[in-house]
């Protein structure tokens, strides 16, 4: 199976440190690839200039489009508007803080046409982003199998078909999203492979993803979904 045609979706959050240099890589990554790749940049509701930054990156490309979502949502909800966005049948997403060479995009590629998954995850190799973030991977990882009953293998960006991606479905603004849809996607026996990527130090700026805040709202977002999905939700 071919992945013929696919969009990346970028998110930034006060990124315009990364923005010149991370969106410009990730374009030309994407224009290498051949015409009809869609990129859709989407700015969290940043006030530093991202957006601005991000369209002079992507000036003259009919394929790419770059705009904000007015206010701070959260990664769920940049995520959900560049997938609604998207006209591509595959989608795959990066945020803009040039952790994940765009380049590793190609493994995600590659294995969805050997392995002709609907679904493919992504685990890092060999990433130290400290003790607090190990602590928080394996909690939310055991509260995922206690409370979902699956056993989650998913780290950083997934390339999906866009059908199997609802909005209105994954209710979640925040970085909780990038939880439930594998989740969701596992519970309903998608058919998913998992490879295995690098991911280096961010180039500029702090992760806005990590604390002992987003563990306890992770837990909290899991009980939600889990009362939702009990009223057919």
């Amino acid at each position: 199976m071919r992945v013929e045609r696919f969009a990346v979706v970028v998110f930034a959050f006060h990124e315009v440190e990364n923005v010149p240099t991370v969106l410009r890589e990730i374009h030309a990554w994407l224009r290498a690839k051949g015409p009809g790749h869609e990129l859709i940049f989407v700015d969290d509701g940043s006030t530093d200039g991202t957006l601005a930054a991000a369209r002079e990156v992507l000036a003259g490309d009919p394929h790419a489009t770059a705009f904000s979502l007015g206010a701070n949502r959260g990664i769920g909800g940049a995520l959900k508007a560049g997938v609604t966005s998207a006209t591509a049948p595959w989608v795959t997403f990066l945020p803009c803080d040039g952790q994940i060479p765009p380049g590793e995009l190609d493994v995600l590629l590659a294995e969805a046409e050997r392995s002709d998954s609907d679904v493919v995850f992504s685990v890092y190799r060999d990433r130290d982003d400290g003790l607090l973030r190990k602590v928080f991977s394996a909690g939310v990882r055991g509260m995922i199998r206690a409370v979902h009953g699956v056993t989650m293998r998913s780290d950083g960006p997934y390339l999906f078909r866009r059908e199997l991606f609802s909005a209105r479905e994954l209710a979640p603004d925040s970085f909780f999203l990038n939880f439930e849809f594998p989740i969701r996607a596992m519970q309903r026996r998608v058919r998913s492979s998992v490879v295995t990527i690098e991911c280096v130090p961010r180039r500029a700026g702090q992760s806005k993803s990590a604390g002992w805040r987003t563990v306890y709202r992770v837990g909290r977002d899991l009980l939600d979904l889990k009362r939702r999905q009990l009223r057919g939700r």
